[in-house]
């Protein structure tokens, strides 16, 4: 995503505010620097027997941190998953302010939120390195998910954060774009914020236009009616399936909330720091 000269000064002024104010980029003794380390890839068959052993998080951003809206397009090496989580690019999080997908009030900041990059199939077959922003707290279990998800050949249309679709959350349904983090602007906000699961950070929501919701304020299918009905297919996530396994494995919720809500995980509602899996 290009950016006017307007609005990457206003994003990098509010930075610099923010930066000042204790809110720039994260310096958390817990984060310590270390190489980039890949995942162990779980057992590709049938339901995972227990979780695969966590990536360690390669906290330093890249020196010359790629555009968020195009680093899934970089040709990965397809072998494996190789999930890698990383803090925060200064240049990304700049994205993220500028469009709306953070502002002050929001419940995490920069300081909370990793950057996971990890390999996806396509539909058409291919491998691409896709990206979301996640709460550190579940970083390690979106990686072993989304590693045993390749392991497993499904596939995924494509994986940006939001900040790819100007922060806005119908465009990336649209899109059928797997996304995660978005303290969503007013105007699309579904719950109160503070309790949000996608502004916390710990929420994705998976091949929309496979999985679609039921949006009660227009009483339609969002982003389209095409796969309401729950069949087998390419992308789509079943009960009992091996998506939801998988989710369910590490702790994660499907559809919690009343309305069909095909797409979309998380850990909890209201949102609170996540654990891992119980017992």
């Amino acid at each position: 995503m290009t950016f006017s000269t307007r609005a990457r000064a206003s994003a990098l002024t509010l930075l610099a505010a923010l930066t000042l104010a204790g809110c720039g980029p994260d310096t958390d003794p817990g984060s310590a620097a270390g190489p980039s380390v890949t995942a162990s890839a779980p057992s590709s068959q049938g339901t995972p027997s227990g979780p695969p052993s966590s990536p360690q998080a390669s906290d330093p951003a890249p020196s010359s941190p790629a555009d968020p809206s195009t680093s899934a397009d970089a040709d990965p090496e397809p072998e494996h998953a190789n999930p890698v989580v990383r803090r925060i690019p200064d240049e990304q999080w700049a994205e993220i302010v500028a469009t709306g997908s953070w502002r002050p009030g929001c419940p995490v900041g920069r300081a909370g939120l990793r950057r996971v990059e990890v390999n996806h199939h396509t539909f058409a077959g291919g491998v691409r390195r896709g990206v979301l922003v996640v709460n550190k707290d579940v970083a390690p279990s979106i990686a072993r998910i989304f590693t045993h998800l390749y392991d497993q050949g499904f596939p995924i249309r494509r994986m940006r954060p939001v900040e790819a679709y100007d922060g806005d959350s119908n465009a990336s349904l649209r899109a059928d774009n797997t996304a995660a983090f978005n303290c969503r602007r007013p105007d699309q906000i579904n719950a109160p914020v503070l309790k949000s699961p996608h502004a916390n950070g710990r929420a994705i929501d998976i091949n929309p236009r496979e999985n679609p919701w039921k949006d009660l304020r227009c009483d339609c299918w969002s982003p389209g009616p095409r796969h309401k009905a729950r069949r087998p297919g390419p992308g789509m996530i079943l009960d009992g399936g091996m998506v939801f396994r998988t989710f369910r494995a590490e702790g994660w919720i499907w559809q919690n909330i009343d309305v069909p809500d095909y797409m979309h995980f998380d850990t909890g509602y209201p949102s609170r720091p996540f654990r891992g899996p119980k017992g």
